[in-house]
């Protein structure tokens, strides 16, 4: 069963999250609360598998929430999904470099909220599909080839190809089925990727390929 909190400030939405999510026989949702101050007490009472975050919130906006929860110097991090009405490079960026998992918006539909809860867990990222690619390609401002960290070791030609799909936004069974790879074989590619770039999930691994100039 995977345990999901919601922090957002509407009630609607908040209530319609909870109805799309309990209708999941695999999904509960533990808690849902209206502001940042409580997503963060919660959270760290509960330790969910899945936070939900709304950026803008009373108290603390998402952004920060994720930050505690999820970022670069949290010991032991929890996996958040950032759900938005607001599309702004601005927030993806941030969001993503303050250790979210997924960025949605909440326009998707019940299917890619449900997709992004379930690929959270278990440890893939899910990205609205109209800002993948964008946000990536951006990510950092566009910074390619600037203040890159170069990998501890080389990555063989297969790593590359793996690195490239999910740079293109492409979830790791999209990314077997192009490259005839099993599944446990692509995961296999990316946990020595992230090794060897210093990534900590497969969008900073992404981000790694479009700012490196690995993907163009």
């Amino acid at each position: 069963m995977i345990r999901v909190l919601i922090a957002d400030d509407q009630d609607m939405v908040r209530i319609g999250f909870r109805m799309i999510l309990d209708a999941q026989d695999d999904i509960e949702v533990v808690a849902d609360v209206p502001d940042g101050v409580s997503a963060v007490a919660k959270a760290r009472e509960l330790r969910p598998d899945v936070c939900l975050l709304d950026i803008r919130m009373p108290g603390i906006d998402g952004l920060e929430v994720t930050k505690q929860l999820a970022g670069p110097d949290v010991a032991d991090p929890l996996k958040v999904v950032v759900v938005t009405t607001f599309d702004l490079d601005e927030y993806v960026h941030t969001a993503l470099r303050n250790g979210a998992s997924g960025f949605l918006l909440k326009d998707a539909g019940p299917a890619l909220l449900i997709e992004a809860v379930r690929a959270a867990a278990r440890g893939d990222a899910l990205v609205s599909p109209q800002i993948t690619v964008r946000l990536l390609k951006h990510f950092d401002g566009g910074a390619v080839k600037r203040d890159v960290t170069p990998p501890s070791e080389p990555l063989t030609a297969r790593e590359l190809d793996v690195v490239k799909a999910a740079a293109k936004g492409l979830t790791n069974t999209e990314i077997g089925a192009e490259l005839f790879l099993s599944l446990s074989t692509v995961k296999t590619h990316l946990a020595s990727v992230q090794g060897k770039v210093g990534a900590r999930n497969r969008v900073e691994i992404a981000a790694w390929a479009w700012r490196s100039g690995v993907v163009d």
